[in-house]
């Protein structure tokens, strides 16, 4: 059960398209990366649904940009993959926020989402 080039592909797929709507603060992009009933954690209460996430994103200053690096991957089933990232939020008047996320994705239809997502800050 160790990463796989395959299983990369499918993350790097997704966190691309999520890394775009995140740099272009485009919150409601962000919430279509994730299922109808995503389990979302940020650093802030947790929610559950793209609604929670939009939110979530549209409260994030608008100058936030996402620079992440695949850690790990696991595929515990056919349709799902799981991987663990190392992520930069870059922001232009104040440090840059280096966090860990897991992230569960889960392919819907012929689209691979997220359904679950979990922050954890470093230090």
């Amino acid at each position: 059960m160790s990463s796989t080039p395959q299983d990369e592909a499918v993350v790097r797929e997704v966190v691309d398209r999520w890394k775009s709507a995140v740099d272009a603060h485009e919150p409601d992009r962000v919430a279509d990366e994730f299922t109808q009933d995503a389990i979302f954690q940020g650093l802030h209460p947790y929610s559950v649904g793209r609604p929670g996430v939009a939110a979530y994103y549209d409260a994030q200053p608008l100058d936030m940009t996402a620079a992440y690096r695949i850690l790990e991957t696991r595929r515990p089933a056919e349709e799902v993959v799981l991987a663990y990232l190392d992520v930069d939020f870059g922001f232009t008047d104040r440090p840059t926020l280096n966090v860990r996320i897991s992230v569960l994705l889960r392919r819907e239809d012929a689209r691979w989402r997220i359904a679950h997502y979990q922050v954890s800050r470093l230090g």
